[in-house]
């Protein structure tokens, strides 16, 4: 069964992961974006761990929300409202319960998913986030490497696609041979599912 502690662990990961990566994500989005996805990211996380650091929620749930509304009010462009929407909804689908288990998260990251498409509009193939996310829930149900696996894996077949969601779309046919940066993003927070699992066997 999964804590609060475990959904504590997975932000600061992603947070820790974020730092380390955003020159990385910035540079994917200089191609096809507004060249600032990283930095974006860098700072909504640092205040999703400053948050977590000040209140320390008691439930999965809180946790979530907690940090979705930090990257809502903090991060510019669409990230903050999309990667916000993710985190919150998916915190409000575990509700009050102190411990959840694995196929209770990925029920309620679906939930976080279908909102995060239903907020841009964006669906498998057009080259976004979804692309990475939704190949993770739909392995969540075979363990945190599972997802691992297949949400980096849908970052990589982002690179052949043409955007058709969000700033890239705007390019066309240029935007072919690039990956998508949110697509990339949302791989590490993915990742993170299991390194804050690790950290838990350890």
């Amino acid at each position: 069964m999964l804590d609060a502690d475990f959904f504590h662990r997975w932000m600061t990961a992603t947070a820790a992961s974020v730092e380390r990566e955003a020159e990385r994500l910035t540079a994917l989005d200089s191609a096809i974006g507004d060249a600032d996805h990283g930095i974006n990211l860098q700072r909504g996380f640092r205040a999703v761990k400053a948050a977590l650091e000040k209140e320390a929620p008691d439930t999965p749930g809180a946790v979530l929300v907690l940090s979705g509304r930090q990257l809502i009010s903090t991060v510019g462009g669409a990230s903050g409202p999309l990667y916000g929407t993710l985190l919150r909804r998916t915190g409000k689908a575990l509700g009050t319960a102190a411990k959840v288990s694995e196929a209770e998260l990925a029920e309620a990251l679906r939930a976080g998913v279908d909102a995060v498409m239903a907020l841009g509009g964006a669906a498998p193939g057009d080259k976004t986030m979804v692309d990475a996310l939704v190949p993770a829930v739909d392995t969540l149900g075979d363990g945190f490497a599972a997802a691992r696996a297949a949400a980096e894996e849908g970052a990589v077949a982002t690179i052949p696609l043409q955007a058709r969601k969000g700033r890239a779309s705007y390019l066309g046919e240029r935007s072919i041979g690039h990956q998508d940066p949110g697509a990339a993003s949302s791989a590490l927070l993915v990742a993170c599912l299991e390194e804050a699992a690790a950290a838990a066997e350890g």
